[in-house]
């Protein structure tokens, strides 16, 4: 279903363009209608669904800008979705001029006062921020309408089912409530049943997954490392079309940047483009004048971008789910597609939360070396001037080519068109990359029995030693399984302070469909 079915205002279906959105998601499809017509709606789905815009656009649409007081009232288990929720409803009311602020703990109370006495429309927040807001009087509740609770089973998990229920109590009763989550357990309807009226029920079953299509592998690096690599592979791997997905803007800018500079042809897309400038990227992507796109995964979200062969994750997703619509780039159309993901030695918990969800280990992948990485510089020159030999029309410069023979052995002549085409990564103009922050760590480290991105140093050891192109079904290699030269194309808060060849892919598929 297109969002222009779902009856939204022209300001929000600007906005939906503008963030990349072409076709709603199922737990999007099923729940907008029935939250536009004011029904109550319990919303179960997997993280990475889409639930941000299910519940956020009948949020926006029924905001009232006129009236300077607070309307929707969302509430997070962690800081970080809180803050990521609060930056996607930004987006989304942009055009409307809704305002949204965001209130969670270890973070600077008295700056949050100042922003909710802007009487925002819109708060996003944990419960025991949000809870020690409405004991200093600072967070008022009685003129919201609409009531979401995100993640509520994570919620519970977390021990906050008590906060939850003191914050409800301050909103009033005639009101309209939304609560997703991911599991149904016996608590989350209970809050159905005592703070709901006769809600609607939508399950979006999870996802389905073989690994079938798309082979997926792993690198080891520290974050200063990934961009080095990630070169040495690109020219060794020579993709046709390849996505890199960073975690933020500032990552996305900075690797498009240092692709550029290292000779790639490559451009970045992120929510702050403009929706002109977004197309056109788009357009010289799919058109191939580009070889390479940089994005978010909100940017890339609903993308329909056919022939991409290989997906880069620079920054591991912090929720596993991403990491399904991320690869899902690629081996579309019973075509084959490679994944490479980079992690550092603290995210490796993220990375066997992803396994658990594929069902398919990730294989380890061995960094090329500079050396290896020219040989596939230099595969591709060879690539190159025989498809431009093939064109033939070379006729007019047959002439002056001779003259060049006679003083110029043909072997330096040919060196010098190599060197011409093919860049040697020895010489490769030194690009840094701004450290991101690392994901969160738990105390015990890992997720929690949900999946749910926790942290962790992740203490199961892997065996390295795989080859960087992954798998023995093409290519020669040595003993040591590295590549000899054959190319082949192709993000709880309890309250601190109280108060992104043939080659195998795999298929998604839904069991609602």
């Amino acid at each position: 279903m297109k969002f222009s079915e779902l009856q939204l205002s022209p300001e929000l279906l600007k906005a939906v363009e503008r963030s990349g959105f072409e076709e709603a998601t199922p737990i999007q499809a099923a729940t907008i209608p029935l939250a536009l017509e004011g029904r109550d709606v319990i919303g179960q789905a997997q993280t990475g669904t889409g639930k941000t815009a299910a519940f956020g656009l009948p949020m926006l649409e029924e905001i009232d800008t006129t009236r300077h007081e607070l309307q929707g009232l969302v509430i997070a288990p962690t800081r970080e979705l809180a803050i990521q929720t609060q930056e996607e409803l930004y987006r989304l009311g942009r055009d409307k001029k809704v305002k949204v602020q965001a209130v969670y703990g270890g973070a600077d109370i008295g700056r949050q006062i100042r922003g909710l006495k802007d009487r925002p429309h819109i708060v996003v927040g944990t419960p025991g921020r949000m809870l020690d807001h409405i004991n200093r009087h600072t967070l008022k509740l009685g003129t919201v309408r609409t009531l979401v609770l995100d993640e509520a089973d994570e919620m519970l998990n977390m021990g906050f089912l008590e906060d939850i229920e003191k914050i409800i109590s301050q909103v009033p009763e005639e009101r309209q409530t939304l609560l997703f989550s991911a599991t149904m357990p016996p608590a989350i309807k209970n809050i159905g049943v005592k703070f709901m009226k006769n809600p609607e029920h939508v399950q979006i079953k999870a996802k389905e997954m073989t690994a079938d299509l798309i082979d997926q592998y792993y690198v080891r690096a520290k974050d200063f490392e990934k961009f080095d690599i990630m070169t040495r592979l690109l020219d060794v791997q020579t993709p046709d079309l390849a996505i890199v997905f960073g975690r933020t803007k500032r990552r996305v800018d900075e690797l498009a940047r240092g692709l550029e500079l290292r000779g790639y042809k490559a451009e970045g897309i992120h929510g702050d483009l403009s929706q002109q400038k977004r197309m056109s990227v788009l357009r010289s992507f799919k058109n191939g004048h580009l070889d390479i796109l940089v994005a978010t995964d909100v940017a890339a979200r609903g993308l329909d971008i056919s022939g991409v062969t290989h997906v880069y994750n620079y920054d591991i997703p912090q929720d596993p789910e991403s990491y399904v619509h991320r690869i899902g780039r690629t081996g579309r159309a019973g075509k084959g597609g490679m994944s490479v993901t980079f992690v550092t030695p603290n995210e490796m918990s993220y990375l066997h939360t992803i396994e658990n969800l594929t069902k398919k280990r990730m294989t380890p992948l061995h960094p090329p070396t500079e050396k290896e990485a020219f040989k596939g510089q230099l595969g591709a020159a060879v690539e190159q001037i025989e498809a431009k030999l093939a064109e033939n029309g070379l006729e007019k410069y047959t002439q002056t080519a001779d003259q060049l023979l006679e003083g110029y052995e043909p072997e330096t002549l040919v060196a010098l068109l190599l060197k011409t085409i093919a860049k040697d990564p020895a010489d490769a103009v030194p690009v840094k990359i701004t450290p991101e922050r690392p994901l969160p760590q738990g105390k015990k480290g890992g997720y929690n029995k949900n999946n749910r991105g926790r942290g962790g140093g992740g203490n199961r050891n892997r065996k390295d030693g795989s080859n960087y192109r992954g798998g023995n079904k093409k290519g020669n290699y040595n003993k040591d399984n590295r590549y000899s030269g054959e190319r082949r194309k192709n993000d709880r808060d309890r309250n601190s302070n109280n108060g992104g060849g043939k080659k195998r892919g795999f298929v998604i598929r839904s069991n609602n469909d």
